[in-house]
């Protein structure tokens, strides 16, 4: 993993924010998750060989420092794994699958489109885990008060 690509997760997260209007207080917050879930990423799939379970624990880092983030400064964290998840959209392959349909590739497209489906549904799965798990830690942390 490169310093380019740590700047370019960066510069993925942080554009949107300013695409979005959101809060300018919070671009570099932003940033930082966009490049957490990238480190994230690039391990995993450095290990693993896959981008389905890399795209998997990239989102699941980043709506675990959102939601971290949100309880720290009093904001939403949509504000944060919104723009933090660009940079693990598979926006290549859905052009891979495009193109791949226009040169009447049909089996590259079907395998393209598997692919971009699987990195869409884990990065889904990823966010919707980490709220969950948060929303139980915070449940139980209020009833031990």
């Amino acid at each position: 993993m490169s310093l380019k690509m740590i700047l370019l997760a960066f510069g993925g997260s942080v554009f949107p924010v300013i695409l979005f209007n959101i809060d300018r207080k919070k671009i570099i917050y932003a940033g930082i998750g966009g490049v957490l879930g990238w480190i994230t990423y690039s391990v995993v799939y450095y290990r693993t060989g896959s981008q389905v379970i890399g795209s998997f624990f990239g989102a699941l880092a980043v709506n675990l420092y959102s939601e971290l983030m949100a309880r720290i400064i009093k904001t939403p964290a949509s504000m944060f794994y919104v723009p933090g998840i660009f940079p693990l959209v598979p926006g290549i392959t859905a052009y891979s699958t495009i193109n791949f349909l226009v040169e009447k590739d049909f089996v590259a497209a079907q395998n393209s489109a598997m692919l971009m489906l699987g990195i869409a549904g884990a990065i889904g799965f990823g966010i919707m885990l980490s709220s969950a798990f948060v929303g139980f830690v915070s449940k139980a942390i209020n009833k031990v008060r």
